[in-house]
């Protein structure tokens, strides 16, 4: 069986020498790159399984590197950085990250959390088998396909999390979720952290809802949590 071909992407060369390591000692081929744009250049070619990035590089950062790989590809991507702030931790997530690891880090977690997003990857039914190449709920129609949300053939622009999200909701409409179980579905992973991040994630779905004219309601339930009605 071919090996899991990993990216990382660190400008401190000590750093990508010590993930290389670690993962190759755990079977999988690593290519490294010292900045975002010398990465993005390569995903042209040969693709990568996972992308462990770095959040704070010069040019391209780590940010701006997972918002363009998301724009057409849902490879998997850690991200790490210095910054352990809270909101630092929900702007990676929310550009569509599947994990965010602080430094200093143990390389042992940082092995531990790629095993786990496999692991998951593996575990989940092909998409062919729960998706239809677009869903219609109310106003709004979602491409599937293209990862796309529409209301009278017009895109609304959304970020990976706020699509996740949406289409979550429409997927399992008339169903109240709590913001436990709706991190849970969202980033497939234990999110440590507040849950805050879902209600600002729906307070940014909501406004981009208003502002494009749909009628499509996300309904807070009181003490529970959030659900669309049909």
């Amino acid at each position: 069986m071919k090996n899991k071909l990993i990216y990382v992407v660190d400008d401190e060369q000590n750093i990508r020498d010590l993930i290389r390591s670690y993962l190759q000692k755990e079977g999988y081929d690593v290519e490294v790159f010292g900045d975002g744009s010398e990465a993005y250049g390569a995903l042209s070619g040969l693709k990568p399984d996972m992308l462990i990035i770095d959040v704070m590089m010069p040019g391209m950062d780590g940010y701006t590197l997972c918002r363009e790989i998301r724009k057409s590809s849902d490879v998997p991507i850690i991200m790490v950085s210095a910054k352990d702030e809270e909101i630092d931790k929900v702007l990676g997530l929310e550009l569509g990250s599947d994990d965010y690891i602080s430094k200093p880090f143990s390389p042992r977690e940082l092995t531990a959390r790629v095993k786990t997003i496999f692991r998951r990857i593996k575990d989940e039914p092909p998409k062919a088998d729960i998706q239809r190449n677009e869903i219609k709920c109310h106003d709004i129609l979602v491409l599937l396909d293209e990862r796309r949300v529409l209301k009278d053939e017009s895109d609304i622009e959304l970020t990976a999390k706020e699509y996740d999200f949406i289409l979550f909701l429409i997927e399992n409409k008339n169903r109240v979720f709590t913001r436990e179980q709706l991190i849970t579905n969202i980033w497939g992973y234990d999110y440590v952290g507040d849950t805050r991040a879902i209600d600002d994630l729906v307070k940014r779905v909501r406004k981009k809802l208003s502002e494009a004219g749909s009628v499509l309601e996300i309904v807070t339930v009181w003490g529970y949590g959030y659900k669309i009605i049909e």
